[in-house]
């Protein structure tokens, strides 16, 4: 397990709680917007952090920081995750995962294991557009669609969120979007941002109102719908 980034407080990253941020490195998809791309393609070139560093710092913070919220990356491909978080949860905190959802089996063992209080699974477009999506000409779209099951139908805290990329997302994804995952609990659009660590740069971000109509067509069968990063006003 390669800690390649670490972010000591955030008001953000999990919802309702002060927290700290660990970003894993490594990742199984190549997602073109991807704001992490360091963490995808030059891993090895990351600083890192050891995991005594990060479990020291967490036990000063006690009662300070509520959470902690593992990211990357995609933090289900490391095997030693499992005992990464045991550790985290001996101190007292909850735990906060942000995945593709590519790895269910490993989602469900957490969860049964105690080890996770929540998780924020990336959509990352209609199903039958994951192929442009993930930069991957062929994505096995089974263990997403397991996942995003075990979510709806479970009793796991959850967020759904899709980051919207005007040349990669229209209607049709979110028409689709809101038949695959209708009832989620909790929904949000990201605003897409271009930056030098995009993995492919040049891509643009939707106007205020196309989110919006985004947000009302998901709206018909999804009853918490949000917009994130961008002002509405």
């Amino acid at each position: 397990m390669k800690i390649c980034g670490f972010n000591k407080t955030t008001l953000l990253d999990y919802p309702g709680k002060v927290a700290a941020t660990v970003f894993l490195g490594g990742c199984n998809y190549r997602c073109p917007f991807c704001q992490n791309s360091p963490l995808v393609t030059k891993v090895e070139r990351q600083p890192e952090y050891s995991r005594e560093e990060i479990l020291s710092f967490l036990k000063k913070r006690r009662g300070i920081l509520d959470g902690v919220c593992i990211s990357g990356g995609e933090p289900t491909l490391s095997p030693e995750l499992p005992d990464f978080l045991l550790d985290i949860r001996r101190l007292g905190y909850e735990v906060k995962l942000d995945t593709n959802g590519s790895r269910p089996s490993v989602i469900k063992e957490l969860f049964q294991n105690g080890l996770i209080q929540k998780v924020a699974m990336d959509i990352k477009a209609c199903p039958e557009n994951y192929g442009p999506a993930t930069g991957l000409p062929s994505p096995d779209l089974s263990p997403v669609l397991e996942t995003a099951d075990f979510l709806l139908n479970g009793t796991l805290d959850y967020e759904f969120r899709t980051t919207v990329v005007k040349e990669l997302h229209g209607e049709k994804d979110f028409k689709k979007i809101g038949r695959w995952l209708a009832g989620a609990k909790a929904y949000f659009l990201q605003a897409y941002r271009d930056s030098e660590e995009v993995l492919v740069p040049g891509f643009s971000c939707c106007s205020p109102e196309t989110l919006k109509r985004y947000r009302q067509i998901l709206l018909r069968t999804i009853p918490a719908v949000e917009i994130r990063g961008i002002d509405l006003d």
